[in-house]
């Protein structure tokens, strides 16, 4: 059996709500082993935070969604026996990992000189909203908030007119955690060639940003009045919602394409690259009209009777699934991304696995979340021993 690339590492997963929490899932799934230190008694946050009424054996969905195959150590960082421990462990870790609002971790003495002071090789991780400087640095880092001062509500809707629309997942979050993933990885790869450790900086508003690097750099360089001069790059038109139904920023013209009603559903219709490109260039010289409009403008047809129709023309067509629908496909199935986590004491729920794959291996495992503490006596036991 293959061996995780990430075992032997140990995690400090200090995170709270989803985007450090997030990173140090996949560290773990990559087979580091992950501690959450939490707080005595009440825990992370998000143990109380719900995208719905759905709450398993005292925690939310959300928190086992994310915090599975980790371990918990529960502890008071005011009370100094117990920032002695933490220390023990800091000594002892690969990565410390954290998403407080900056001058949090400075208070509690575990910003990063403080912990780089206790182990100089340490890989430190942290997420912000906004970065550590700046007016606003000290805003919440929160995943809505940020859609919508990064731009990212304006990048969609339904219509022209339409107002501003988040996405409906906590994109900022996730994307952050896995630029976190990213960078930790480069670190780690760097300390085994030097031995040097380093400060990882990750923020929610910088990772929407580049989430959106595509349209932003089309925004940046477009020239829509050539009166501008070149050296006035933002004294550009912002993007416009398409007339049609369509989840883009329309920063340059597109081919009529988007999601369609049909009679039994919904389908979403792109050109091939090769015609995207010519239906482009005709528009902007001929004005030519799309040839799948007329064809689009009804709902009569089926989902099965538009795809044999359209993709001879050089058309790409996908059906709109739901998630019953999507789980129900052959090709989900054969992904094999579900899997069965169980607790301590026998909870199970189903869940996603990692997505990545390395040599062929699948990481999965069935290491639900952990308890407020459940882990404080083994790990004071085999890692700490005696503080005094």
């Amino acid at each position: 059996m293959h061996q995780r690339p990430l075992e032997g590492m140990l995690v400090l997963d200090f995170g709270q709500f989803l985007s450090a929490p997030s990173a140090a899932l996949r560290l773990a799934d990559l087979g580091a082993r992950v501690i959450k230190v939490e707080r005595a008694g009440s825990g992370d946050i998000c143990r109380r935070l719900y995208i719905s009424n759905m709450e398993l054996d005292g925690d939310s969905t959300l928190f086992h969604s994310i915090n599975r195959n980790k371990e918990s150590f529960a502890a008071d960082l005011r009370d100094p026996a117990d920032a002695a421990e933490v220390h023990a462990l800091i000594r002892q870790a690969d990565v410390f990992i954290q998403n407080f609002r900056p001058g949090v971790m400075e208070r509690l003495g575990l910003h990063y000189e403080a912990v780089k002071a206790i182990n100089p090789a340490i890989v430190y991780g942290e997420i912000t909203g906004y970065g550590n400087e700046g007016p606003w640095a000290g805003k919440p880092g929160q995943d809505l908030l940020v859609q919508s001062m990064s731009g990212l509500t304006n990048e969609g809707g339904t219509r022209c007119g339409a107002p501003p629309m988040t996405l409906g997942l906590a994109v900022t979050d996730m994307i952050a955690g896995a630029h976190l993933v990213q960078g930790v990885l480069s670190c780690l790869v760097r300390r085994g060639l030097t031995g040097v450790g380093a400060r990882v900086e990750v923020s929610l508003l910088e990772s929407a940003l580049d989430l959106q690097v595509d349209s932003l750099t089309a925004y940046m360089n477009r020239d829509d009045d050539k009166a501008h001069s070149q050296f006035q790059p933002y004294s550009r038109l912002l993007p416009q919602r398409q007339s049609m139904p369509e989840a883009q920023s329309s920063c340059f013209p597109m081919p009529d394409n988007g999601i369609y009603a049909t009679s039994d559903g919904y389908v979403t219709v792109q050109p091939r690259e090769q015609e995207a490109a010519i239906a482009d260039h005709e528009s902007h010289d001929a004005n030519a009209a799309n040839p799948a409009s007329l064809l689009l403008a009804t709902n009569t047809k089926t989902t099965q009777q538009l795809s044999a129709a359209l993709e001879p023309a050089g058309y790409e067509v996908a059906q709109v699934l739901n998630w019953r629908q999507l789980l129900e496909e052959e090709h989900f199935k054969r992904l094999n991304m579900v899997q069965s986590i169980t607790r301590g004491n026998g909870t199970t729920m189903r869940t996603t696995c990692c997505p990545i794959r390395i040599d062929g291996m699948q990481f999965r495992s069935e290491k639900g979340s952990p308890k407020v503490g459940e882990d404080t006596a083994a790990i004071r036991k085999q890692l700490i021993g005696p503080t005094i």
